[in-house]
């Protein structure tokens, strides 16, 4: 691959990834608005031109109607407040839209110049793949609340989320994967001794996800308000009211919101305990770089969730802590691929 298709690629990547992260950030303002049951219908092509007129937007408006968010929660809302709602979760769709194409044009363009080696073609598919998927569970989680119960399934909440926080994953290791000869070469005694630990951390931080989407999900962020006990205590009496006991850990809010915290003091302590650890090993200048970026924005979103709790869940703060769970996992995959790829034997 020459280098300026390299440059191209590598750009096109990086860009997916920001436009994967714009959509988490609209997709908090849509959840948080409470919007993203306001179009219940989902044509993937017509549903790109939104009501341009006031009878389309009334016709728009009656459908919401007969759907129980309205009809339980919002009845009553004026049109104006419906088109509100009705623009977040527009524009989250068309964000994921655009991105289908910002990925497929480029794709057949690199494919019919023939500048796409095999290994690189194939991770493209999965991505593409990854994000057919991704837009089908998207309208899944979205037909949950359009049933009986006018919210989303907290379950498929966190399966949405989780889908869009791999698939950046994955495509930034494999740009990360095609610069790799730029990279400081490391050594294997450092991905011996420091990769398993890196294993821990990337555990904790999918269920933190998990957990956070859960509480999400759940509105548990909305109640016990305040830190560092919980109601009181440390550990807080209640916590399995329910029976079988381990609903309690996917359904309970109160020990959903308890479990989120007690994660988020184990990333606090893991990551930082984790960079005075590799303070005894002779790193790279971009290792050291990675792993110490990625202690200080776990910090700062700990910080964040602290605040977020607090200030019981301000829109623009709730945004913010789910911003840098993305960022926190880009600081991971950076992390963990200069630790376990770019290496030589001594």
């Amino acid at each position: 691959m020459d280098t300026n298709t390299q440059k191209q690629i590598t750009t096109w990547l990086i860009v997916a990834c920001l436009l994967i992260f714009l959509m988490v950030i609209i997709g908090g303002i849509t959840r948080l608005t409470r919007s993203g049951l306001s179009i219940v219908e989902w044509h993937p092509i017509s549903g790109v031109i939104p009501p341009m007129t006031e009878g389309a937007w009334v016709a728009e408006f009656k459908k919401y109607q007969q759907f129980p968010e309205y009809q339980k929660l919002n009845q009553g809302i004026t049109l104006s407040q419906f088109k509100f709602i009705f623009f977040w979760e527009y524009i989250h769709r068309l964000i994921g839209r655009l991105l289908g194409l910002f990925f497929i044009i480029p794709f057949a363009y690199f494919f019919i110049k023939k500048k796409l080696n095999p290994p690189l073609m194939k991770k493209l598919l999965v991505m593409f793949v990854f994000g057919g998927i991704q837009g089908l569970y998207g309208w899944y989680m979205v037909k949950s609340g359009l049933v009986d119960n006018p919210h989303v399934s907290h379950y498929r909440l966190a399966g949405h989320l989780v889908l869009a926080f791999g698939l950046t994953a994955y495509i930034l290791w494999t740009a990360l994967d095609i610069n790799h000869e730029r990279f400081t070469k490391g050594t294997n005694y450092n991905k011996k001794h420091l990769r398993p630990v890196l294993h821990w951390i990337i555990t904790l931080i999918i269920l933190q996800i998990i957990y956070g989407a859960f509480t999400a999900g759940l509105k548990a962020g909305y109640g016990w308000n305040t830190f560092p006990k919980m109601a009181g205590q440390w550990i807080p009496s209640g916590l399995l009211p329910l029976s079988p006991w381990y609903l309690n850990l996917v359904e309970h809010n109160f020990t959903v919101q308890f479990i989120h915290r007690i994660l988020g003091w184990g990333l606090c302590m893991l990551i930082p305990g984790y960079w005075r650890y590799t303070r005894g090993f002779d790193l790279t200048s971009q290792q050291d770089f990675a792993i110490t970026a990625l202690m200080n924005i776990v910090i700062v979103q700990f910080l964040l969730g602290i605040l977020t709790l607090l200030w019981v869940v301000p829109i623009w703060m709730g945004v913010l802590h789910q911003a840098g769970a993305f960022v926190l996992l880009a600081a991971w995959v950076l992390s963990y691929f200069l630790i376990s790829n770019v290496t030589e034997n001594t």
